[in-house]
């Protein structure tokens, strides 16, 4: 699952992931955006691994919308989640709609019965690539105090840290899998 606030980059890596990953290994992309090209209601994308341990591994990547109006499609789409990317715009402007899409993360979890400290996560600072960015240290002061969640810096747009962030999630819960976890 791809979390974050609304126009941080959410869909831009499930479309970066999308043009880099060759025919036979994914589903098709289905957006469902408005006129101005926010997510209405999710992104999915269908991602084949190949086998791992003789098993068919495959990753169903969502997208929520941003804005906090379709807080309703958030956790609905939350449901039976194993992991989260959550993905912070790193333009200084944004660091409060950071700070609540996190908060909002966690509490939409606790609605599904999850606790984010117990599931697997990363965070990616996106948008790195902008002129008005806070540091890696300011962001990792807000969004991971305790550093206990591994972070990536990215640029969506080019791919910068897109698949280091999902192969990062993609790891952590097959770990958790694993451990029979979840």
């Amino acid at each position: 699952m791809y979390y974050g606030p609304g126009l941080c980059g959410k869909t831009t890596n499930l479309q970066y992931i999308y043009t880099r990953t060759s025919p036979q290994a994914k589903g098709k992309m289905i957006s469902l955006a408005t006129e101005t090209e926010r997510t209405l209601f999710f992104d999915f994308l269908p991602l084949s691994l190949g086998e791992i341990r003789g098993f068919k591994t495959r990753f169903h990547l969502y997208t929520v919308p941003g804005q906090v109006f379709y807080d309703a499609s958030r956790k609905l789409i939350l449901k039976g989640v194993d992991g989260v990317v959550f993905v912070a715009d790193s333009q200084i402007e944004r660091m409060e709609a950071n700070m609540e899409s996190l908060e909002n993360l966690r509490y939409n979890l606790q609605e599904q019965g999850y606790d984010l400290d117990r599931i697997p996560w990363v965070i990616q600072y996106n948008k790195r690539d902008l002129p008005s960015v806070a540091s890696v240290e300011e962001l990792r002061s807000l969004l991971n105090p305790t550093g206990a969640v591994p972070d990536f810096e990215a640029t969506a747009t080019s791919g910068g840290g897109v698949f280091d962030s999902l192969k990062a999630v993609a790891k952590l819960v097959l770990t958790e899998l694993k451990r029979g976890g979840k």
